[in-house]
């Protein structure tokens, strides 16, 4: 039974390579909203989502969205370990921009208390932390979905250097409108929008995740060298294991 699954599952994560393949040709040099617009109108409502962490830079993503559709569902990851800040400036954005379907999905209090009852998991194994509190959550939270929309952008490096537009994720296709943004594209969305920033960029934070590992940045660093900090870790999960 399960070799027959597997050959039957191998065709269709083909098929949804090739689509992505297609669909990236297609939108390759298309703008943000383009995106947004395409991935709307070829997955219909119902099957497709946003997944946000209210981060430093995502009410760009959030207003170009909610320009297109406001009823797009959010997907928020709420993983125990957030700032203060960050859980009210999503609450700010909701209501700024109008957002009528945002999610914050927790991981599940068994998974917790089975693999890191006493909240150190992040110091002892940051991998296993992030897989229960963000990649496990996330794929519960995908499983109504046939393709979701991320925030990922060329210019933050490392793995994130050579995104597409459009990728598949096992079965499902993945669009990241921002991939070919540079940051001066990202500050004028905030200006013209005249969108709040997050509460912790006036502290140094240029990247904000989970309060354990996320730090402030030092002037020659890039945002993303603030996350995991002294570790060889520079991705949670949710971008490199298939949902």
């Amino acid at each position: 039974m399960v070799a027959n699954d597997l050959a039957q599952r191998i065709p269709d994560e083909d098929v949804a390579a090739k689509r992505a393949e297609a669909l990236d040709g297609v939108l390759h040099h298309a703008s943000p909203s383009e995106v947004i617009e395409s991935a709307l109108r070829i997955v219909g409502r119902e099957r497709l989502a946003l997944v946000s962490s209210f981060g430093t830079e995502s009410a760009a993503l959030l207003k170009l969205m909610a320009e297109v559709d406001p009823a797009i569902p959010v997907i928020f990851l709420d993983t125990g370990w957030l700032f203060e800040e960050t859980l009210a400036y999503r609450d700010r954005l909701i209501a700024a921009l109008g957002l009528r379907d945002v999610r914050s999905i927790r991981p599940l209090d068994e998974a917790l208390q089975r693999e890191d009852p006493n909240g150190e998991l992040w110091f002892s194994d940051p991998d296993a932390c992030c897989r229960i509190r963000k990649v496990e959550p996330l794929k519960r939270a995908l499983a109504p979905f046939d393709a979701w929309i991320n925030g990922r952008k060329r210019f933050q490096g490392g793995l994130r250097g050579a995104i597409p537009v459009v990728e598949a994720d096992g079965l499902r296709l993945k669009f990241n409108p921002f991939a070919n943004v540079k940051p001066a594209d990202i500050a004028a969305i905030y200006a013209q929008a005249e969108l709040p920033p997050h509460p912790l960029t006036a502290s140094g934070f240029l990247s904000v995740g989970c309060m354990p590992c996320s730090s402030r940045a030092q002037p020659d660093e890039d945002a993303r060298d603030s996350r995991w900090r002294g570790r060889p870790k520079s991705e949670c999960g949710i971008h490199t294991v298939k949902t």
